[in-house]
Order: structure tokens, then C-alpha cells, then sequence
């Protein structure tokens, strides 16, 4: 049986994927690890992109597929582009390649390091409230809405401090230039009314040879915890 490997996004836990991984119907082993700084896997240093991959070599193992949400997304397209032997299909949800602009990426950067340290000083039940409160989560159903916070809750400050120094938008080399490299059947899943992310997948595609970009209807940006049964159903049908 096939391995997937399924990679959550910050704040969340392995738990996010719970009810997508249910939804597969046996035809993957689904393996979804907490990644670092978060649950069961929180460290107080910065993780980095490349011990990511390289945990990621390890669990997926010589022929797997791989999909991320958001930040999960991100380091699942680095790991597909670092391991092109391996990785056989790539689904990205809610996910881009990083922020081209130097000065743009800095910027960045400096507002993650400014909210990681928020995050030390006021903890995570706090944060979370803020976190989950964003216009990216606008519309969430509200059964949808607890469960995300009750995943948050599983989470530590130091170590969501430590994720976002080490694994935000503003710590990632961008990758816009090496999507051409993905000789591997990529889908990027959208949710209808994620319209920021959905720009993104489009001006991804146009770059990946073998693309193509779902739209799940109702969903905001966290498709995979709205949606979860929409979101199982493009991972089976990737070829």
C-alpha cells in the first residue's frame, strides 16, 4: 500500500488531518506526524526546512505521496523538489512557494519574529483566540471553528514561537523559479472562498508542468478541516 504522508499547518497538530485521513477509504497509509514545534513534537530552537525534508524522507520512505496544508504545504514543496525520486504525487492545500520580493520576504520575517515573541508573552490559549479570529478564517462553520481551536490548545508557546521563527513565510527561501523543476502530477486544492491563496494556485499552475488546480466549493482557507471528505476524495484521484 502506497504511503501519504500529511503535513498540517502552523498551530494545528497531526490531529488536523484525522477526519480527511478517515475519509481515504484504505487506499493510502496515512501517516500525518506532528511537526516540529508543535504537539507532541514542540522544541524551544527554530526548526528548519531542511531537517523537515529529511524527517519527511524518513517517514515517507522510497515511494510515497505527499500532501501539506499552509505552512505543511510549503514544506511539502520543498521536500517534493529536494526528493524527486521519491515523491511520486503532490497535493498542496492552501499552500504557496514562498515570498519573491527580498525586501517583501524581509519584512515578513520581521513580523513573524515580532509574533513569535507575542506568542511567548501571552500563551496559547490567548493566541489562539487571535489566531482563529483572522479574515482568513472568516466563515468557517462553527463546529468547524472549535475543533481548530481545541487543536491549537494541544500546542505550547515555546514551541509555536520556535515553528514560526524557523518555518514561516518569512524563513522560506522561495521556490517560485524551481516549480518547473516538478516532474510529478501536483494538484492545489483552493477553497472557493480563500480568494488570496486561490490567485496563488493560478500563477503556480501556469509554471508546474503537470498541474492542476480544485476549487472546493464552500470552503475558506483550511479546505482540508472544512471539507475534509472533498479534500480526500483529489488526494484519491491523483494519478
Amino acid at each position: 500500500m502506497t504511503r501519504l504522508v500529511l503535513l498540517h499547518g502552523f498551530t494545528q497538530t497531526r490531529q488536523s488531518w484525522r477526519r480527511t485521513a478517515a475519509a481515504l477509504g484504505g487506499r493510502y497509509r496515512a501517516i500525518a506526524p506532528d511537526l516540529p514545534g508543535h504537539g507532541s513534537a514542540a522544541q524551544r530552537r527554530p526548526a528548519s526546512f531542511s531537517a523537515c525534508v529529511a524527517y519527511v524522507r524518513a517517514l515517507g520512505g522510497d515511494d510515497f505521496t505527499l500532501a501539506g496544508y499552509s505552512m505543511g504545504g510549503r514544506i511539502a514543496l520543498a521536500a517534493a523538489l529536494a526528493l524527486p525520486s521519491q515523491v511520486r504525487r503532490l497535493v498542496l492545500v492552501g499552500a504557496g512557494p514562498g515570498i519573491a520580493d527580498p525586501a517583501e520576504r524581509a519584512a515578513r520575517r520581521r513580523v513573524d519574529d515580532e509574533l513569535a515573541d507575542r506568542i511567548e508573552s501571552i500563551g496559547v490559549e490567548a493566541f489562539a483566540r487571535e489566531w482563529g479570529a483572522q479574515a482568513l478564517f472568516a466563515g468557517q462553520d462553527e463546529r468547524v471553528a472549535a475543533a481548530a481551536h481545541a487543536d491549537r490548545l494541544r500546542n505550547d508557546p515555546s514551541g509555536l514561537a520556535a515553528a514560526l521563527r524557523g518555518l514561516g513565510t518569512g524563513a522560506m527561501a522561495p521556490l517560485w523559479e524551481r516549480l518547473g523543476e516538478l516532474a510529478i502530477p501536483v494538484v492545489l486544492v483552493v477553497g472557493e472562498r480563500d480568494v488570496k491563496f486561490g490567485a496563488i494556485a493560478d500563477q503556480m499552475a501556469e509554471r508546474i508542468p503537470d498541474c492542476r488546480v480544485v476549487v472546493v466549493a464552500g470552503a475558506g482557507h483550511a479546505a482540508q478541516l472544512e471539507r475534509p471528505e472533498e479534500v480526500a476524495a483529489v488526494i484519491r484521484d491523483t494519478p
